[in-house]
């Protein structure tokens, strides 16, 4: 079974859940994007990915990418259907018009990758940096850099690097050793190794720009001394830079994405934005990919979710329960569909489940991708500081939690199958094996929960945070049972939140251990949010919408109620 994007259910969420056209209609630049126009562009997208991209899936992680002598082949037709990709304009989407781009709003290309995701999240891996690295360029890069580079990663024609991890330097960026020493013509020499670089080496685009973190010579040890370098596979003129593929991993899953080794041996490179603050730069690009991440989880989901709902009405084994009474009807269908394993409880509860999650996370997520627009373009400075404040906190939360569901999500739908989910026939084991590193990289989803509580809640006593749920109350109306449910909820999660600030200035280690509880506890609140706001669109009562939405009080909400139980455990004086 080859993923088909389901755009309509898509649509449904971005036009009468998320009220994309109503909050576009704020920024000048958008003021003319409607749904129609939304509609028509994500059909053709999904067009696109169904046609082209999804059925490369399976041969990707069968081939792989291959390594010999520097050089890196990527699986057969790839190289096709990302030249078909960037000419056919897609990585254009949101990049600014006078650069060569379409100017439409950042939600649309946010739904974009998460189709191209759940169809091939291998081939997926290499143009899912290109607009991160584009604003990253466009903000700090000078205007010769701009000159030479911003078109072609507008356009998708070249691909760009992150350059961050170091054998010895992960998630502690301050330990980066990559040295660059300044030139007479204002270039660098960088010297140094990298490695898991996704897309460091391959034969899909004609250039490969990397973004490079390295140290000047006088610059003060831990991650302030950091500055950030473009470095180019080939120079302007032409020649071949100093940058070697030493060695591609052999990894758990992602086959078909080429996860390299990199060495820099004086390799010319650029300065971008001020030195010693190469951290500021990457960060633009940092968190422009965190929210790609959490759309590769939900986009993988989404994928396993679509195989394990149609074997479930394919695959006949015992009577389900309750359902004894169709042997007596008359209608032979209704007898012959209490077989379907679809109808058995434990299966329901699965499916019911994952789809409740998916669903959370496109409201969450195409929320959190109009803000960012919003953040950059709204007349009003006030409303700008909201946008921010919603995507700092949102950010994270949305990585750590929809990654982590990506995989245990994915495991369960693969339940669904049985022994048959277990061998490679299904297709549904390369879905948990690819989503397992989307909660290692970009941040590993532990640096996800640390950024959360001890960066951006702690430091103000939780003003913004309370302020960013006294928004997400704003709306309720506590006459309607389940929207009063959550304003109860909201006003737990304060109170918690206040006592564990109480108890962390008493205690320097503290936040650290409950981290991943807090996040979570906010990340289940936000499901909760989003169902809300689910139940209140023109179409809630319809089937499709029930089984989920009921599924959200009765399998996953009752987590909300242990991770606060562990906040109160670890607080109360001992």
């Amino acid at each position: 079974m080859l993923f088909k994007p389901r755009t309509d259910e898509m649509l449904y969420v971005l036009t009468q859940v998320v009220h994309a056209e109503r909050r576009l209609q704020e920024l000048p630049a958008h003021a003319e994007v409607d749904a129609e126009l939304m509609a028509q562009l994500m059909d053709e997208a999904g067009k696109f990915v169904a046609s082209v991209i999804a059925p490369l899936n399976r041969i990707g992680d069968e081939t792989g990418a291959r390594w010999s002598d520097g050089a890196v082949t990527m699986p057969p037709g790839f190289r096709d259907a990302y030249q078909a990709f960037w000419q056919a304009g897609w990585p254009a989407l949101a990049a600014a018009p006078e650069d060569g781009g379409q100017g439409l709003p950042a939600v649309l290309e946010a739904m974009l990758f998460e189709m191209l995701s759940a169809a091939n999240h291998a081939w997926t891996m290499a143009p899912d940096l290109l607009h991160g690295a584009y604003d990253c360029l466009k903000a700090h890069g000078t205007q010769e850099l701009k000159d030479r580079y911003l078109d072609k990663l507008a356009s998708g024609e070249w691909l760009p690097t992150m350059c961050l991890t170091e054998p010895h330097a992960g998630s502690d960026l301050g330990l980066v050793s990559t040295r660059a020493v300044a030139q007479t013509d204002g270039s660098y020499r960088i010297s140094g190794s990298k490695i898991f670089i996704s897309s460091g080496e391959h034969d899909l685009s004609d250039n490969i720009v990397h973004l490079v973190l390295a140290r000047l010579p006088d610059a003060p040890p831990g991650p302030k001394g950091l500055s950030l370098f473009l470095v180019p596979k080939f120079l302007p003129d032409g020649a071949r830079s100093a940058v070697h593929c030493e060695r591609i991993e052999e990894k758990m899953g992602l086959h078909g994405s080429a996860t390299c080794v990199m060495r820099f041996e004086a390799a010319t490179g650029w300065l971008i934005g001020e030195s010693g603050r190469g951290l500021n730069a990457m960060f633009v690009m940092m968190n422009s990919a965190r929210l790609h991440v959490a759309l590769q989880g939900i986009g993988l989901l989404e994928a396993a979710w679509q195989k394990a709902d149609e074997y479930s009405r394919e695959r006949r084994q015992m009577r389900a329960p309750g359902r004894k009474a169709a042997q007596a009807r008359s209608n032979a269908a209704v007898a012959s569909a209490a077989d379907l394993i679809g109808e058995h409880p434990a299966m329901r509860r699965i499916l019911d489940s994952q789809r409740a999650w998916i669903d959370a996370g496109r409201v969450i997520a195409y929320r959190t991708a109009l803000e960012l627009d919003i953040a950059k373009q709204h007349p009003s400075s006030e409303r700008r500081e909201a946008a921010q404040r919603w995507c700092s906190l949102s950010t994270p939360i949305l990585k750590a939690i929809f990654t982590q569901q990506a995989f245990y999500g994915g495991s369960e739908c693969l339940q669904v199958f049985g022994g048959h989910g277990y061998v490679r026939e299904s297709g549904i084991e390369q879905h948990v094996r690819d989503a397992r590193v989307t909660m290692i990289y970009e941040g590993s989803n532990e640096i996800q929960a640390i950024d959360l509580l001890l960066r951006k809640v702690l430091p103000d006593g939780a003003f913004a945070f309370n302020g960013w749920l006294a928004e997400l109350g704003a709306e309720l109306d506590p006459a309607v049972p389940a929207q009063a449910r959550l304003l109860s909820r909201l006003t737990s999660l304060r109170e918690h939140t206040q006592r564990l600030l109480q108890a962390a200035a008493q205690d320097d280690t503290l936040a650290y251990w409950l981290a991943e509880d807090f996040l979570h506890a906010v990340g289940l609140t936000l499901v909760d949010w989003a169902w809300t706001q689910i139940e209140r669109s023109s179409e809630a009562a319809e089937p499709r919408w029930r089984a989920p939405a009921q599924a959200v009080q009765r399998w996953i909400m009752p987590e909300l109620d242990m991770r606060l139980a562990i906040i109160d455990a670890a607080v109360a004086p001992s």
